[in-house]
C-alpha cells in the first residue's frame, strides 16, 4: 500500500520546479486529479484537469466527509477527493499532492498518516527578492511576505522540512523521502 504526501511552502520558494523534477519519470507516484464545483470551461472534461461536480454533488462530498481538504478561491469550490487517493494508495501507489498551507493542515486533520512536508525558502531575503521581481507594487511584495511568514507559523503540522536553498539538494532530499517511503 501506497503514502500520501502533501508538500507545502509559499510562493516562490520553489516548489512547483522541485516537486516537477522529482516527480519526472517517476511510475510510482499516483495521480489524484483535483474535484471542482466550478462551472466547466469549454473543451473541459471530466478527470483531465478536474473532476466536475454541481453544487448539489460538492455539498453531498462535503457533508459525508469524502473532501480531505477543500477551499473556496474566486467563487468556486475545489478540493481533494477521499476515494481518489484511496484509489491510488490501494494500487500500491504512493500519492504526493502540492497544496498551500492551510488546505495541507486540513488534509493532515482527515488523513494524519499522511507525511507533510514544508518545503522552507532559504531566507526571507531571496523569497523578497522572488517577489520584487515579479510584483506589480510594493504593497504586493508587502502582502505575498506577510502571507508567507503566516503560512510557516501556521505549518507546525508538517512532519518535516527541506530547505530549499539549493533546489538540487532539496530535490535528491525530497526524491529520497518518496524512495524510503
Amino acid at each position: 500500500m501506497g503514502r500520501v504526501f502533501v508538500i507545502s511552502g509559499p510562493s516562490g520558494a520553489g516548489l512547483k520546479e522541485i516537486v516537477g523534477q522529482v516527480l519526472d519519470g517517476r511510475d510510482d507516484i499516483g495521480s489524484v486529479v483535483p474535484v471542482t464545483a466550478r462551472k466547466r470551461k469549454s473543451g473541459e472534461q471530466d478527470g483531465v484537469g478536474f473532476w466536475f461536480y454541481d453544487l448539489e454533488g460538492w455539498n453531498a462530498m462535503k457533508e459525508s466527509g469524502e473532501l480531505l481538504e477543500c477551499t473556496e478561491f474566486a467563487g468556486n469550490d475545489y478540493g481533494t477527493s477521499r476515494r481518489l487517493v484511496r484509489e491510488q494508495l490501494d494500487a500500491g501507489k504512493n500519492v504526493v499532492l502540492n497544496l498551500e498551507v492551510p488546505r495541507a493542515a486540513q488534509f493532515k486533520a482527515n488523513m494524519p498518516e499522511a507525511v507533510c512536508v514544508y518545503m522552507a525558502p532559504a531566507s526571507e531575503d531571496v523569497l523578497r527578492s522572488r517577489y520584487e521581481a515579479t510584483a506589480r507594487s510594493p504593497f504586493e511584495v508587502s502582502a505575498r511576505m506577510d502571507l508567507a511568514a503566516r503560512e510557516k507559523a501556521a505549518a507546525s503540522f508538517c512532519d518535516l522540512s527541506i530547505r530549499t536553498d539549493d533546489p538540487e539538494q532539496a530535490a535528491r532530499e525530497l526524491s529520497a523521502l518518496l524512495d524510503n517511503a
